[in-house]
C-alpha cells in the first residue's frame, strides 16, 4: 500500500485527510485487506457475519429507543469478536480479541456505512459484562448523537495537540450517555468508567464541539485542567473506585 502524506484521503476510507484519522497509528490500518478489499467489500464481509446474543446486549439493545435518543433511525447488530478479527481489520494490538476474549469493540461505522446504512455494529465476546457493554453502547449514542467521529480516528489530534487520546474518545456528551445507561440499566461501571462518570458529574470533560474546533491551546487546557481535578480529588476518587472492576490501587496525588 502506498505511503499517505499527512494531507492525502486517510487510507482506511473514512474520508478524511490522513492527518485527522489515522497518522500517528498507522499500525491500527488494515493493511493486507485494503491492499486487496475496497470499503464497500470490507463493509460486505462484516456485514455478513451473524448476529449473536451474549450476556445482556440484546436486551440493552431493544430498552433503547435510538431514534427518539439521537434522532437517527438506525439499528445495532452485534457480531462474535473472534470471527470480526478474523477477518483481519482490526490491525495490531488486539490479541485477545483475536482470541475471542475482553469484551467489545465499536466497529468504525465508515466501513459499514455503505453496505448496511441501516446498522452500526459492535462485535463482543462471550464473556462481555454489563459495564463493558455501556461503555461501548455510549460510544454508539455519542457517535449518533453528537458527533461524526467514529471510534479510532482521534489519536492522529491527540498525538498533534500532545494530550491523552482518552480525553478526547470520552468527551462530556460520552459521560451523559455513560451515566443514562448506567442507572438505566443499572450498571456498576468498572473503575475506569467510574472515573469518567465522575468527571463528568463534575463538568471536567471536554465537549465534543470543542473537539470539533481542534483548537490546541483550547484542548491542552481543558486536559490539564482534568489532571489538576483528578490529582486534587484522588482520595475521593479511590475511594469510589475501591473494589470495583479494573482497580489497581489508590491513586497518587499529582504534585
Amino acid at each position: 500500500m502506498k505511503k499517505a502524506g499527512r494531507n492525502d484521503l486517510c487510507p482506511c476510507g473514512s474520508g478524511k485527510k490522513f492527518k485527522k484519522c489515522h497518522w500517528g497509528r498507522e499500525d491500527e490500518l488494515p493493511v493486507e485487506a485494503a491492499d486487496s478489499l475496497s470499503a464497500e467489500q470490507m463493509g460486505a464481509k462484516i456485514a455478513a457475519l451473524p448476529s449473536v446474543d451474549y450476556g445482556r446486549a440484546r436486551a440493552m439493545a431493544d430498552g433503547l429507543d435510538i431514534a427518539e435518543l439521537t434522532g437517527k433511525r438506525v439499528g445495532i447488530k452485534y457480531v462474535d469478536l473472534k470471527s470480526y478479527a478474523e477477518l483481519g481489520f482490526l490491525g495490531s494490538g488486539h490479541d485477545e480479541a483475536e482470541e475471542g476474549r475482553g469484551g467489545g469493540i465499536f466497529v468504525n461505522p465508515y466501513k459499514t456505512r455503505k453496505t448496511d446504512p441501516d446498522h452500526v455494529y459492535l462485535a463482543i465476546s462471550p464473556d462481555i459484562d454489563d459495564s463493558v457493554l455501556i461503555h461501548q453502547l455510549a460510544h454508539v449514542l455519542t457517535h449518533l448523537g453528537e458527533t461524526g467521529n467514529g471510534p479510532g480516528t482521534l489519536d492522529g489530534l491527540a498525538l498533534e495537540v500532545g494530550i491523552p487520546v482518552d480525553h478526547l474518545e470520552h468527551p462530556d456528551e460520552f459521560g451523559y450517555w455513560l451515566d443514562y445507561l448506567q442507572k438505566k440499566f443499572e450498571v456498576a461501571p468498572d473503575a475506569d468508567d467510574a472515573i469518567i462518570l465522575y468527571l463528568y458529574r463534575n463538568g471536567r470533560l471536554i465537549k465534543t464541539s470543542e473537539i470539533g474546533e481542534k483548537n490546541g491551546t483550547v484542548l491542552r487546557a481543558k486536559s490539564e485542567r482534568m489532571f489538576r481535578f483528578l490529582g486534587e480529588h484522588s482520595e475521593e476518587i479511590d475511594g469510589i473506585i475501591k473494589g470495583l472492576a479494573g482497580y489497581i490501587g489508590p491513586r497518587k496525588q499529582e504534585e
